[in-house]
């Protein structure tokens, strides 16, 4: 059994655990290092992996089969290509024990830091830092002025330096973790910060993939996960005798429609995700960059896939019948999940609104590129 392997039997142990903590323990992300998602985004020379998108996006969505909330937390394995935006030396000294090194990141609101000597002062609360409880570095947006295209800067500090509130309490992806972050005044180095989406240090062809696009791409592929994990279930589920007697439901016509209609609906957004992502990939790979128009199409997938996953969860949910809305049905947590990917600020309709823009050659609205 490979590493990886290992990974998915203990998340399906203990996916009920993450629900309840409300969080993914530090042993478990230890776990997740063993099977290489934290090398995954880390650069070859620094010892990493540097793992295509593809084949990052499959680890992800093969974990969200599993659980939600471990796929998401374990999608931030690809953070690392933020920090590939830091100084070479930084980035030797937070790889100088090895690559497996666990970013979170609570980047809004952005906060003002006061310029000071060397550095930046650092004060304020941040929300939605999935994974921070299990994080070997945490990251918070921060705005002085020195962006000209508007874009936050992250202030990248050790978990000692900065206070976890503990207030995740949501109806879906319970288990991510994504509490508050609050940071009471520290001083961080001007090499420990970084333009989140600026110029990469490294020269690596994972580090020219359009980098905001792809921090989309890795939420997005959860929701396809859950909704695989959805449909496979009342596909199953085809079999079973009804509370009341009525045919079972692989005999209905209705249940046939509604599971076909929902696998070919799945099976199409999932196809244009990853052919979108393996076109865009083939551009940076050869050494060019990739066009304003493939960016705006990995947007667009991300948003599309994350839309598409959630309706065919609620096909599945309403498949399941009146045995969906219990607690032990895995159909209601597969509804709560899905249910939050779309409403990710990359990831709601207004992604349509810019994709179509682009598509038409008129300017999108402003940070869509």
């Amino acid at each position: 059994m490979t590493h990886f392997d290992q990974l998915l039997k203990v998340v399906a142990d203990r996916r009920a655990e993450f629900e309840e903590k409300r969080h993914v323990p530090r042993d478990v992300i230890a776990d997740f290092k063993r099977a290489g998602i934290y090398r995954a985004g880390v650069p070859k020379r620094f010892g990493g992996d540097a793992l295509s998108p593809t084949e990052f996006l499959r680890l992800i969505e093969r974990i969200s089969v599993v659980d939600g909330s471990a796929g998401w937390v374990a999608s931030f394995g690809s953070s690392a290509i933020y920090l590939a935006a830091l100084p070479l030396e930084t980035q030797a000294e937070l790889y100088a024990d090895g690559p497996d090194v666990a970013f979170a990141g609570g980047l809004f609101p952005v906060q003002p830091a006061e310029r000071v000597e060397g550095g930046y002062h650092v004060s304020g609360r941040w929300k939605f830092a999935s994974g921070c409880k299990g994080a070997d570095l945490l990251g918070v947006g921060i705005r002085a002025g020195e962006d000209r295209a508007g874009r936050p800067r992250t202030a990248v500090l050790r978990p000692e330096q900065v206070e976890i509130v503990d207030n995740w309490d949501v109806v879906g992806m319970r288990g991510t973790g994504s509490h508050d972050l609050v940071i009471d005044g520290v001083d961080v180095p001007e090499e420990w910060t970084f333009v989140r989406g600026g110029e990469p240090t490294v020269d690596e062809p994972l580090y020219r993939y359009p980098t905001v696009p792809y921090a989309a791409q890795v939420l997005a592929v959860v929701g396809l996960g859950v909704a695989r994990a959805a449909l496979d279930h009342v596909i199953a589920q085809g079999g079973r005798s009804s509370f009341t007697g009525a045919p079972k439901p692989a005999e209905r016509a209705t249940y046939r429609i509604a599971v076909g209609q929902a696998e070919a609906q799945l099976r199409s957004a999932r196809a244009f995700f990853y052919e979108t992502t393996e076109d865009v990939w083939a551009t940076v790979e050869a050494g060019d960059p990739a066009t304003s128009e493939q960016a705006s199409l990995l947007r667009l997938t991300s948003a599309h896939l994350a839309k598409t996953s959630f309706e065919v969860v609620r096909a599945a949910y309403q498949l399941g019948g009146i045995g969906a809305i219990t607690d032990g049905s895995p159909l209601q947590r597969y509804l709560r999940d899905a249910s939050v990917v779309p409403q990710h600020a990359f990831l709601q309709e207004g992604m349509y609104d810019g994709a179509g823009a682009v598509l038409m050659g008129v300017q999108p609205f402003p940070g869509y590129l």
